[in-house]
């Protein structure tokens, strides 16, 4: 009688534990199609209950991003918009030229990867909703290729995306759907011309026809990314509220805004008939067109 009072004063005791401790959970897919293998860590707040989103951080070429769910100020963003972390290490099969990211081609194997690990790690986490909430797109290089084709394929799922400095891409003319999400574009002032082009080719063709998109070259800078990452934390404190509602359902952005001229820096609303001959980036309240700004310097 005294030995089961006491296992249940432990089970009790040790309940709060299990509750309140954070979640990480790792799994993988090997051998698809375009990728050797697609490893993601999800990290989940001890507070939070009901996940509402989830960032996916994806890094460099072929590099293994796992422990960026450890990044202290990226856990302080996903906990105060009560939502998930999933990083990942994606490695591409041997080819002819590795510097060609094949992975990056989202729709032919890593995307349904990267969806099949999530709902076996929903399974696994006790959080169902991680099948359908939708994601905040970070990456650098690489992971900014993977972002734009993972909105290019399910832009249904993507509350926004960051092109950072990559420079292999699979599509040009994005759908109206994925033109419709919240994206920035990159570019180093003295990265590699190939990428720089490629970058704002790809931008300039969707902002056109309408893209709500975000670019900024960064002046005296190369292919580095802490101040891209510094901008990106602000941008998605900012946006992520804007793009989810309480219940974590996305909202379409309001044709309301403003347009920064990108020679310029000059902005003005969407009221005004646009004024301006360079391109231009669509920015979606004051907050972010200061923080566009703030790219500049």
């Amino acid at each position: 009688m005294k030995k089961k009072l006491l296992l249940t004063l432990l089970s009790l005791f040790m309940l709060p534990l299990v509750a309140f401790s954070q979640t990480i959970l790792e799994d993988s897919v090997m051998n698809g199609n375009n990728f050797q293998k697609a490893a993601f860590r999800l990290w989940i707040g001890k507070d939070i209950q009901i996940v509402r989103g989830i960032i996916v951080m994806v890094p460099g070429s072929n590099g293994n991003g796992r422990d960026m769910v450890n990044q202290p100020e990226w856990q302080a963003l996903a906990k105060k918009h009560n939502m998930a972390i999933l990083a990942a290490d994606i490695k591409d099969k041997r080819s002819p030229n590795m510097a060609i990211e094949q992975y990056a081609d989202v729709k032919n194997g890593t995307g349904q990867a990267m969806l099949d690990v999530l709902s076996r790690l929903a399974t696994k986490s006790g959080h169902p909703e991680l099948n359908t909430v939708p994601f905040a797109l970070w990456g650098m290089s690489a992971g900014g290729e993977f972002n734009y084709e993972f909105a290019c394929w399910k832009p249904e799922r993507v509350i926004t995306f960051i092109v950072n400095k990559g420079g292999v891409y699979y599509t040009a003319l994005a759908s109206e759907a994925t033109r419709a999400v919240p994206g920035v574009f990159l570019t180093g002032e003295i990265d590699n011309p190939y990428r720089n082009n490629i970058v704002k080719g790809i931008y300039s063709v969707n902002r056109r026809f309408g893209a709500k998109w975000i670019f900024a070259e960064e002046p005296g800078q190369g292919h580095e990314f802490a101040k891209s990452e510094v901008f990106t934390l602000k941008y998605f404190d900012e946006i992520i509220p804007i793009r989810l509602d309480e219940n974590g359902n996305l909202k379409p952005l309001s044709e309301m805004a403003f347009l920064g001229e990108v020679g310029t820096g000059k902005t003005a609303d969407t009221e005004t008939k646009n004024p301006f001959t360079d391109i231009t980036s669509w920015l979606p309240n004051t907050v972010i067109l200061e923080l566009w700004k703030s790219l500049f310097q």
